[in-house]
């Protein structure tokens, strides 16, 4: 008998959970601030996110199943700010899930206080230690395998401002423990959080 679960994602999982972002996990949390070209501030987690690059450092993430007010504040304005979820802004990052009315503001239902950007138009999360302040580079609808486009849109910004609380660095060097970044697993709502007793420092061979 064979010891691993196979199955084609185009016929069904068939598990209790699709295993799929589960498998792909612990994901750091893209929790995205926009403007609206008419003013209205938004803010937005999304779970699929990630460092791309870094010369220039360039950060991405996905809007899937449908173009969400994020997606298009950015493509209107071609700005946006990542702001850092640590463990104590865990169930703000959970209020500003909720679907609200594009003329709604995501800071005000939270009851988050914004702060303003150096460089671009956007404000960032008052209450986050670690922002990045972006410019669009990027759009990018995702196709399949066959070319069929699908309602998935990836967008990628260069980072052209960081701010980071001086809490956060020790000798020069910034502690992404002491950050306490929570990141996104699978099934209806898990999350990470860092320890120390899992640390441990690996060097790649010279």
């Amino acid at each position: 008998m064979s010891q691993t679960h196979f199955y084609q994602p185009k016929e069904g999982h068939g598990l209790a959970h699709d295993p799929f972002n589960a498998i792909i996990a612990p994901r750091p949390i893209g929790w995205i601030s926009t403007r609206s070209k008419a003013g209205v501030l938004n803010l937005a987690p999304y779970s699929f996110f990630n460092a791309l690059n870094y010369t220039p450092p360039i950060i991405g993430f996905s809007v899937v199943g449908s173009k969400k007010d994020s997606l298009i504040n950015v493509q209107e304005t071609g700005e946006f700010c990542w702001n850092l979820v640590s463990e104590d802004l865990v169930d703000a990052m959970n209020t500003t899930s909720k679907p609200l009315a594009p003329e709604e503001s995501e800071f005000d239902h939270a009851g988050l206080q914004t702060i303003d950007s150096e460089i671009v138009q956007v404000p960032r999360v008052k209450a986050s230690k670690v922002s990045m302040e972006c410019k669009l580079t990027d759009v990018v609808q995702l196709k399949s395998a066959s070319g069929d486009e699908v309602n998935s849109w990836f967008i990628m910004g260069e980072v052209v401002g960081v701010h980071i609380d001086k809490s956060l660095i020790e000798n020069g060097v910034y502690s992404t423990l002491k950050s306490a970044p929570v990141s996104r697993g699978g099934g209806r709502g898990d999350y990470y959080t860092l320890s120390e007793d899992n640390f441990f420092e690996l060097l790649r061979p010279e």
